[in-house]
């Protein structure tokens, strides 16, 4: 997985905001039912934001940026990748879930994105964004080809090989956020897919941090978080940008 199961984001709360969140399960079109965590202000709101967490799926740290955006006035649905094989219910924290994750299929994963589309659509959101990390950033970049509407996609350090060739159908603006010292995502990747990005015609925009590896975005990595100060700048104006 991406995070420790006690890292947090590395965004300052904004306190005295009013914000509720809920634990819900959502049902997708193949008939899944998933665990999922919404987090929206209260007095409205107008852009949402799914958020496709790590190879571990949902936990805390998802649901905690589900409420950072949601201080910000986005409504953020958070979601769990595992309803088909290990069901709805809280697991362990020592629970082996990679050979779950070898079984999931981008239809699946997509099928899921789509029902989290729905429940934030049904709040008035009137534009989606997908927002994901490392798993979940390479499907974040790849929901923007599988019809959902969305009105930009966000990834951070995601695999570009695991979605390459949907480059041609991507409906949407990119936000590509990598690390430069990644040990599992070169230079050359990043190059690549810029290029592949570039012959398409699509829009989209590439940043590397210099020396600042997988899993980055973590407030345990103090010594990165001038990285991650502006990576999360850069989604938000993303997000405003486009929405």
């Amino acid at each position: 997985m991406c995070f420790e199961l006690d890292s947090e984001p590395p965004i300052p709360r904004i306190s005295g905001a009013a914000v509720s969140h809920e634990d819900l399960v959502l049902e997708s079109a193949d008939g899944n039912r998933f665990a999922a965590f919404r987090a929206l202000l209260d007095d409205g709101v107008s852009t949402g934001v799914v958020i496709l967490p790590d190879v571990r799926g949902l936990y805390r740290f998802y649901e905690e940026l589900a409420l950072r955006f949601a201080e910000r006035g986005h409504a953020a649905v958070a979601f769990d990748y595992f309803g088909r094989t290990a069901g709805i219910e809280k697991r362990p924290d020592d629970w082996d879930y990679m050979p779950l994750v070898q079984q999931l299929t981008h239809d699946q994963v997509q099928a899921d994105v789509g029902a989290c589309v729905r429940e934030l659509r049904a709040l008035d959101c009137s534009a989606i964004f997908t927002v994901g990390f490392c798993f979940g950033g390479s499907n974040s970049w790849a929901s923007a080809a599988f019809g959902h509407g969305l009105a930009g996609a966000v990834g951070f350090y995601g695999r570009p090989s695991r979605m390459i060739e949907l480059v041609p159908g991507l409906e949407a603006p990119i936000l590509a956020l990598q690390g430069g010292a990644d040990q599992a995502i070169s230079h050359e990747d990043n190059l690549g897919f810029e290029q592949a990005l570039r012959d398409a015609g699509k829009e989209y925009e590439l940043i590397e941090y210099e020396g600042a590896p997988h899993s980055f975005f973590d407030r345990k990595q103090e010594e990165f978080q001038e990285a991650s100060d502006d990576a999360w700048r850069r989604t938000l104006d993303f997000v405003a940008a486009h929405a």
